[in-house]
């Protein structure tokens, strides 16, 4: 095995591999490149497959791994346990399910499985259950189960409903995600001699991503290496990001007064970024307190690099640039596609880039958040759309034809089904041929929601064909249909969720009403819009990695890397977040070590764009720059245009965009 394209650092690390080891590894500083090197190496000193564990917290990142050592060595490893946490609690709990009084081959239920247990369970207690609470609920017991919080310090009518959800389980021969951490640490504290089996086994263990290990992953590791002290953690406590799910970065502390003994290597030099973007990142971060002393360097000295901060009249024009610049460099620099990663705080941020990109046709794909035309209310706005627009279309017939509900349900649409059968038309067809009849062969609330649902569409489609203020007539239609009613008798009690997905419409609706009205737009059809929707989810399923570019949450962001970052929606109240600060002050360290990941994904270029107005579902609001930028050296930023305060907005009278549904 060639060890000698290793620095100091990294070559102490792979040759270190005999008592406990902390490696802190920057951004971008080779980590998987060492741990891959060490476990090849390990196997080179003859320790055997067997006895060695490496955890890491994706399929992906263990898949890449393995790829590598085989590589590295040439040999079959079916006896190496490279699994994250969760596949490697599955196998402890299926060798040992008896003791837990579970039968072999039992489930393990994902978040769709847990709320119907959970609403099982709640049916038994006597209680009722919205959707809502269904997701808080889930997401409590989950806590509960990782130790988060208690169940003690829940009320008696929580306490009976988790026991009530556990026993269910139990009935069930089935396993939730969170047990498969929880319950494998519980076995090993509860029968000492299941322990000593899996510390014989795994003598060497190594663990990836620390930083983002939870209190009890660390629990069940440091439990595991105990006799033979034998671990190595490989992390960055600046990388520290996902508390929200469990993740204590003051793990690293404790594995520190756990294995006093260790050795610890700071893997510094980065083989990513470019010294401008380094400089800014290590400025940034070193405004954090409770964290690691560390400064990322590089060799690198790239003259076309740059850190650029734009700032842009709203988030129209934040897309706009973004789509622009994206085009202008593919084009000037012979860049692909996947060379371009757009970050932001939040997923609703990346809808109007989306919805930009769709219209500049630039492929994209979207991780971290489920696309903007993935969410029902919009896959319903658009079944009545692509139904007014071609009448034949049963699919979208069947999608809206009872939403919201109008009385017809699934007999009615068999009876429907049949008789398009037997003539070979359309469901829409059927459904008024039927209604003509003296007596239609449906309930009476089937026959007065069918009757009212296609009278109403008819008038619709008959506007629509004039092919002027379509986007007002597609508003006009979603109202007549009651949508809002809809939802309001969906979400009885959380009235907020229902105005959001009203707003989204609207939003949506607002996209339709631009592509409409643009003047290059010379053939504005109803049909033109919706296939160039359809034609756009198409392109992306048929498009593999290398030809999109990457729209994504920082937090999905994590462990990528980028040539052109951008990061859109660099303003007070997103990042740092609002919400997240108003939970606990403390979070600021977090949101600052957020903003570092983002920095720290770009290799070149990196440009982020500051909004002096952005719109909320239908409202505008002002916008300052995320302080954050004040913690960067002002000397390494490129601006072209001055940031505006704003008396000065209100000089230049900027208007604001209101829509045509107020």
């Amino acid at each position: 095995m060639n060890l000698g394209a290793l620095n100091p650092e990294q070559h102490q690390a792979v040759m270190t591999i005999e008592g406990s080891l902390l490696i802190i590894a920057g951004a971008g500083s080779g980590k998987t490149g060492v741990i891959t090197h060490r476990i090849a190496y390990m196997l080179e000193q003859g320790i055997t497959q067997n006895h060695i564990l490496a955890l890491t917290f994706t399929n992906k990142a263990a898949d890449e791994m393995t790829h590598r050592i085989k590589k590295m060595t040439g040999k079959k490893l079916s006896n190496l346990t490279i699994a994250t946490f969760h596949a490697f609690g599955v196998k402890v709990l299926r060798e040992q399910a008896k003791l837990l009084g579970y039968r072999d081959g039992f489930s393990i239920y994902d978040s769709s499985d847990k709320r119907e247990v959970i609403k099982d369970s709640a049916r038994e207690l006597g209680m009722v259950l919205e959707h809502e609470d269904l997701v808080d609920i889930e997401h409590l017991f989950g806590q509960i189960k990782t130790g988060i919080i208690t169940l003690a310090d829940q009320t008696t009518g929580m306490q009976n409903l988790f026991q009530e959800y556990q026993e269910f389980l139990y009935l069930k021969n089935a396993f939730d995600f969170d047990d498969l951490v929880a319950r494998p640490l519980a076995l090993f504290q509860s029968h000492p001699e299941i322990l000593a089996h899996y510390q014989q086994r795994y003598r060497y263990i190594m663990v990836d991503e620390f930083q983002d290990t939870s209190l009890q992953q660390y629990q069940w590791i440091a439990l595991l290496a105990n006799q033979y002290r034998n671990l190595c953690v490989v992390g960055d406590d600046d990388q520290s990001i996902y508390s929200w799910r469990g993740a204590n970065y003051t793990n690293i502390q404790a594995f520190e007064q756990d294995f006093p003994e260790r050795v610890e290597i700071k893997l510094e030099r980065n083989y990513r970024s470019t010294g401008i973007i380094l400089e800014a990142a290590n400025a940034l971060i070193a405004h954090n307190t409770n964290r690691k002393e560390k400064a990322l360097w590089t060799e690198s000295t790239d003259a076309e690099a740059s850190l650029q901060v734009r700032y842009l009249e709203n988030d129209q024009q934040e897309s706009e640039f973004i789509c622009d610049t994206i085009r202008t460099l593919r084009v000037s620099e012979s860049r692909s596609y996947n060379n371009f990663g757009v970050l932001s705080r939040n997923n609703s941020l990346m809808d109007t880039i989306e919805e930009a990109f769709i219209r500049h046709d630039i492929p994209y794909r979207r991780s971290g958040g489920r696309s903007f035309f993935e969410r029902k209310e919009i896959r319903d706005t658009i079944a009545y759309l692509r139904l007014a627009d071609n009448i034949d279309d049963d699919i979208a017939f069947v999608r809206i034809v009872n939403t919201p509900r109008r009385g017809v349900g699934k007999q009615t649409l068999a009876t429907l089904r049949e008789h398009s059968d037997n003539r070979k038309e359309s469901l829409y067809c059927t459904a008024k041929r039927l209604l003509d009849w003296e007596k239609p062969p449906f309930s009476a609330p089937a026959v007065a929601g069918l009757r009212d649902f296609t009278v109403t569409l008819d008038q619709f489609r008959e506007r629509f064909t004039l092919h002027k203020d379509m986007a007002r007539t597609a508003g006009d239609m979603i109202e007549a249909f009651d949508y809002w009613g809809g939802l309001l008798r969906e979400y009885p009690n959380n009235d907020k969720v229902a105005k959001w997905k009203y707003d989204n419409i609207f939003k949506f609706l607002s996209w339709f009403e631009r592509w409409e009205k643009n003047p290059d737009n010379l053939e504005p059809k109803l049909s033109l819009y919706l296939m160039r929707i359809a034609l756009a989810g198409r392109e992306r399923a048929d498009l593999d990695d290398t030809a999109m570019v990457n729209l994504m949450t920082i937090h999905a962001a994590k462990g990528l890397e980028f040539d052109v970052t951008f990061i859109a929606g660099v303003e007070d109240g997103v990042i740092p977040s609002s919400k997240s600060l108003q939970e606990n002050e403390t979070n600021i360290e977090e949101e600052r070590r957020l903003f570092y990941v983002a920095l720290t994904r770009a290799k070149e270029k990196l440009f982020m764009t500051v909004c002096h107005q952005r719109r909320q579902m239908r409202e505008i609001q002002l916008c300052q720059p995320s302080p954050f930028l004040h913690e960067l050296p002002s000397n390494l930023i490129e601006t072209e245009d001055k940031e505006l305060e704003p008396e000065d907005i209100e000089r230049l009278g900027m208007s604001v965009f209101t829509m045509f549904k107020d």
